[in-house]
């Protein structure tokens, strides 16, 4: 009987071995195989070009934005990019956002759509900037200031394109539209939004849609040598969460009841961080990993290879990271607690905001019931505050198609020693009001950085590398060649 038991684990031992071998066997790669583009030499001029846009100090926030600083880069616009003005039509979307449309010769193509935003965040404590926030200083290689990675290089590098193109003889087969919105890092409402809705009215559908979002990353995943295009194929919904507790009497500290509003609210919170939402390696991230995986080595390419098996250790490995975290689930993070005026007075009113990132998959009512049914407590009323935006995540994109191939090739062509990888955005961008114009949206901005550098974005010392925004300039000259064709 033992020795039947054996050769049974045994065998079962041997296929299992099998099993993870020829997962691991045809797990090949995934990047396309194209020919790296020779570098087209561009002047430095254009990064003094760009930093002439830095110095505008477009901010936008709750309360409106500063007309004088975008009335300021309206003229630059103009000025430095005179056939863009000349020869496109040209649209003003209340005041600030601008539509430029190229017209192709094949009107049975739907046209391509290219997007970007002007505003930016306030720079806060300046004293921390190695160089004022909107100097547009030019030092050791690097462009300085507030916009130069969020996200006016997308803009610069898009017009400088289209100029250039204009000395041309170039005329694209396929229609190309331009949108720059003036307030995505608020609410989009008066920018992207009021877009989308110009564009619906014309009855406007595109081939694809590529907006800013995720980056190259160097240093992006442990076993990863090479740096990582990560394009995003969906982005995070977004709902903020009111958690409040109401008490019939609140009294004195010296004498407390055995529970209090601050406390039940306490607990309730540290319900909702203790019983996070599952993670999942399907989906978005799953395809990250499809595409990263056959680019690793050893065990780490085995791992990947046969996640049915290994999910439960690639899951525990990466929720310990936050950005890897974000990416794997729905995440719930308390910002703000309210409650009491007076140490020694017991509030019977306390509330918190929670703000919560959802996965595609997951809704704004699955997390609310979710959140309802870990709580768990009468006392605790749990709603969502409609007063902030909230949206449902995006749809996922397809990748066996044109918009993604045509980007996956062009990164390949500019950046020959990177890895392309679909992925998932875990912040908030204008592409979310274009979902009913296009079925193929993409998150891309085409910058090299360092891991190290995405805390500069909304933070201190912001800056680009003079050579990477050159690369953008390149990248985009490619996509609109090969994809206006």
């Amino acid at each position: 009987m033992k020795k039947s038991i054996l050769r049974l684990v045994l065998f079962l031992l041997i296929v299992l071995s099998l099993l993870i071998w020829f997962n691991t066997f045809r797990f090949t790669s995934r990047q396309l195989a194209v020919e790296p583009l020779a570098a087209e030499m561009l002047p430095d001029s254009l990064a003094n070009r760009f930093a002439k846009a830095i110095r505008f100090p477009t901010i936008s926030s709750v309360s409106g934005v500063d007309t004088i600083a975008f009335r300021g880069l309206d003229s630059l616009l103009i000025e430095q990019f005179p056939l863009v003005h000349q020869q496109l039509n040209f649209q003003r979307i209340n005041e600030f956002s601008r539509v430029y449309h190229w017209s192709g010769t094949d009107a049975l193509l739907e046209p391509m759509l290219l997007l970007a935003h002007l505003d930016v965040v306030p720079a806060e404590n300046s004293e921390q900037w190695m160089h004022p926030p909107f100097s547009g200083n030019i030092e050791d290689g690097f462009i300085w200031g507030r916009g130069t990675l969020d996200d006016k290089l997308s803009a610069w590098a898009i017009l400088e394109t289209l100029e250039s193109l204009l000395k041309t003889d170039f005329q694209p087969k396929r229609g190309i539209y331009i949108a720059f919105g003036h307030d995505e890092e608020t609410s989009g409402e008066w920018g992207a939004a009021s877009i989308a809705a110009s564009f619906e009215e014309k009855g406007l559908h595109f081939a694809f849609v590529l907006d800013e979002g995720l980056v190259i990353l160097e240093n992006a995943l442990e076993g990863l040598k090479s740096p990582v295009a990560m394009i995003g194929i969906a982005e995070k919904g977004i709902c903020t969460l009111n958690v409040s507790v109401d008490l019939e009497t609140g009294g004195h500290s010296m004498m407390p009841p055995p529970e209090t509003a601050v406390g039940i609210l306490a607990q309730a919170i540290t319900n909702l961080q203790e019983n996070p939402l599952p993670a999942s390696i399907d989906g978005a991230a799953g395809r990250f990993f499809d595409y990263i995986g056959p680019e690793m080595n050893g065990l780490e390419k085995v791992v990947m290879a046969n996640r049915w098996l290994t999910s439960g250790l690639l899951v525990g490995k990466l929720e310990d990271d936050p950005a890897a975290n974000a990416m794997l689930r729905t995440t719930m993070a308390p910002t703000m607690i309210r409650g009491g005026v007076r140490s020694n007075i017991l509030p019977t009113r306390t509330s918190a905001k929670v703000n919560v990132r959802i996965i595609p998959g997951e809704s704004v009512e699955s997390v609310l019931a979710y959140c309802r049914s870990i709580v768990d407590d009468s006392r605790v009323r749990i709603q969502l505050d409609s007063t902030i935006s909230y949206n449902d995540p995006s749809k996922v994109s397809d990748i066996d198609v044109f918009g993604f191939q045509l980007i996956q090739r062009t990164c390949l062509e500019i950046y020959p020693d990177i890895i392309v990888a679909p992925s998932l955005v875990i912040g908030y961008t204008d592409s979310r009001n274009y979902q009913d114009l296009s079925d193929q949206i993409y998150r891309f901005c085409p910058v090299q950085i360092d891991r190290s550098d995405l805390v500069r974005i909304h933070g201190s010392n912001e800056r680009i590398e003079v050579s990477a925004y050159l690369n953008m300039i390149r990248f985009y000259r490619r996509l609109i060649e090969q994809g206006g064709i």
